[in-house]
């Protein structure tokens, strides 16, 4: 009787995580909207406060070990902002409204079924359910990260000692993002066509400065099929000529940064490439704020228009000068399949509105902390006047901190949500020649 009970418990939580679902209303309300009837609140934690050496062990409940330990440690301070909704665009709500319960895991993992827009699982996740972390993995994937098309012009990235707050090189880029399918915002909608490939998403880099990386160009273009590997391509100026990334070089530093080409975004890989693991549901601080509301970078020129960029502060300068809110968060972890990943799990802070990855701790094959991944969040209507309403929680300052060799590389964006800047023609193998001569 007792085999019988866990045959039949085992044959539920397959269904719960394979079978389709009903989504209410109040489901989708409550993925969308989670701050609409109340904010988050902590014991200790008030708006304005900064949390710092002296006073930390007030948040060790609402944040991650990796940053606790960095605030501990007298590195950082922490400044806590008040807790605003980053609302995606109506559209991303609307279609994910009109596919709710449509959505399905297949037998193995990287496979659904049943969405071709919004967000695959809207509803709660279970802890009950074996596949939870699956579905949220898809939320991310299927996230409006960037929208239907956005780009970062200029992108700064500097490669900074954490010690001594060296900034050992500077290079500027310029990143372009753009959805082949599951638009439901920018024309056309809902795919550019044709698409034989059958693409999903691409991105595609490209280094201005200095001279020894100009013209290094990156291209990503991944398939709607999550069992086909990502087509990547590298076009490096000094050889003047592209070249296919092998799986492995996408966990290789990218250009000597502390950043591999899988940590893009927050994770940059297939759903199939790892085992993932849902952890449960807290309020944590997080990294969002209005980006015209701080107190900006005065290191750098501003731009044409007046923009400034993020300023860092703390320990080696390898933090950002923001604030940070109270929010709701989902908490995943990701153990690569393949044993011989550089990587041994990474644990994923997912924002439960945005679906972002705005914190991310990666850990090294002996399960020992190897790197923090912060990824800044600016809301979107105090930002670049283009990108307001544009529903885009607008990536804006990253720092990625090597905690082993105390080294990081940090980030400064000048995010802008618009389609011109990201044509399809960007997308392909024969724009990184062209571009690079």
């Amino acid at each position: 009787m007792f085999k019988k009970a866990l045959i039949s418990i085992a044959i539920s939580g397959l269904l719960t995580s394979t079978s389709v679902l009903a989504v209410s209303e109040q489901d989708i309300e409550n993925s969308f909207f989670p701050y609409k009837s109340s904010l988050p609140a902590a014991a200790g934690i008030q708006v304005g406060m900064v949390i710092n050496q002296s006073n930390w062990e007030v948040a060790k409940e609402v944040l991650d070990p990796a940053m606790l330990e960095q605030v501990k440690l007298g590195n950082y301070e922490i400044r806590v902002g008040e807790t605003t909704s980053f609302d995606l665009h109506p559209n991303y709500i609307q279609a994910t409204r009109e596919q709710a319960s449509q959505a399905q895991l297949g037998a193995k993992p990287g496979e659904i079924s049943g969405t071709s827009a919004g967000r695959p699982f809207p509803a709660e996740p279970s802890a009950q359910d074996p596949r939870a972390g699956e579905k949220l993995a898809w939320n991310y994937k299927y996230g409006y990260n960037w929208g239907d098309s956005a780009a970062i012009m200029p992108f700064y990235w500097k490669y900074r000692n954490m010690a001594t707050g060296q900034v050992e090189r500077t290079i500027k880029f310029n990143f372009h993002f753009l959805n082949f399918t599951r638009r439901v915002n920018q024309e056309p909608k809902p795919a550019i066509e044709p698409n034989p490939s059958e693409l999903f998403r691409a991105t595609y880099v490209q280094a201005l400065e200095p001279a020894d990386v100009r013209d290094t160009q990156l291209l990503i273009q991944r398939f709607e099929d999550d069992s086909k590997l990502d087509n990547a391509y590298l076009y490096l100026g000094f050889q003047r000529r592209v070249r296919r990334l092998s799986t492995g070089q996408v966990t290789d530093a990218f250009l000597g940064s502390d950043i591999m080409i899988e940590d893009f975004e927050g994770y940059n890989g297939r759903i199939s490439d790892m085992n993932w693991d849902y952890k449960g549901t807290r309020y944590m601080l997080m990294p969002f704020f209005n980006h015209n509301d701080l107190e900006l970078a005065t290191d750098m020129p501003a731009e044409s228009d007046g923009y400034q960029f993020v300023d860092f502060t703390g320990q080696g300068g390898c933090f950002p000068k923001i604030t940070w809110q109270l929010r709701k968060v989902y908490e995943v972890e990701a153990k690569p399949v393949d044993e011989n990943h550089p990587v041994s799990r990474r644990v994923h802070y997912m924002d439960a509105q945005t679906f972002t990855i705005p914190r991310t701790n990666v850990y090294d094959r002996s399960g020992n902390l190897w790197k923090a991944w912060v990824i800044g969040q600016a809301h979107p209507d105090h930002h670049l006047p283009i990108n307001k309403g544009s529903g885009v929680a607008i990536d804006d300052a990253f720092t990625m901190i090597d905690v082993q060799a105390q080294h990081c590389t940090t980030g400064q964006f000048k995010g802008i949500v618009d389609p011109s800047l990201t044509p399809p023609s960007k997308m392909n193998v024969q724009n990184l020649r062209a571009s690079g001569r």
